[in-house]
C-alpha cells in the first residue's frame, strides 16, 4: 500500500513538472541549400543541422514558456567551420581537423498556436566575419551558434 501511494505521489510530481506547452518542430531545407547539401556539403548534414536545430527552439521555447504549439524553421544556407565527412572524401586537399572556415546560418520561422493560427514570424542569419574569431570545435560550431541566437530572438519576439 505505502509503494502505491509513493508511486502515486512520484508520478503526480511528474505530472506537474511537465511543461504546460511542447512546441512541435518541424525542419525544412530551402531548394538552393538542398541542392547546396547534394552537391558539395554532403545529405547527411541535414540531419545533423535538424536535429540540431530542433533542439534548440525546443529547449529554449520550452525555458521560456512560449506558448507555439508548431514552430517551422527553414534553413536557408549554413556554412560548415570545418569540412564535412563528403567533403573530406571528395577534395583530398582538406584535411578534417586542420581546414577552418568562417560559418554560419540562414533562417527563416513560423511560429503557430495549438490552433493552428500563425502567431509570429522571425527571419535571421549571422555568419563569422572574422577567421581570427573561428573556434571551431566541431563542423558545425557557427551553425550552431546561429540556432541559438535565432531560437532565443524568436521566443523573445513571441513572449
Amino acid at each position: 500500500m505505502r509503494i502505491a501511494a509513493l508511486a502515486a505521489s512520484a508520478l503526480t510530481g511528474l505530472l506537474l513538472a511537465a511543461p504546460a506547452f511542447a512546441v512541435t518542430v518541424e525542419t525544412k531545407m530551402s531548394a538552393e541549400f538542398q541542392e547546396k547539401l547534394e552537391d558539395d556539403i554532403g545529405v547527411r548534414e541535414a540531419r545533423v543541422l535538424s536535429d540540431a536545430l530542433t533542439r534548440k527552439i525546443t529547449t529554449i521555447f520550452d525555458d521560456r514558456g512560449v506558448k507555439a504549439g508548431k514552430v517551422i524553421v527553414t534553413i536557408e544556407d549554413a556554412k560548415p567551420n570545418r569540412p564535412t565527412m563528403e567533403q573530406v572524401s571528395s577534395k583530398p586537399g582538406l584535411d578534417a581537423m586542420r581546414s577552418i572556415s568562417l560559418g554560419g546560418a540562414k533562417l527563416s520561422g513560423i511560429a503557430y498556436d495549438t490552433a493552428g493560427n500563425e502567431i509570429g514570424r522571425f527571419d535571421y542569419r549571422w555568419y563569422e566575419s572574422d577567421l581570427s574569431n573561428v573556434i571551431a570545435a566541431t563542423t558545425w560550431t557557427d551553425a550552431r551558434s546561429t540556432f541559438d541566437k535565432f531560437a532565443r530572438r524568436f521566443a523573445d519576439k513571441l513572449s
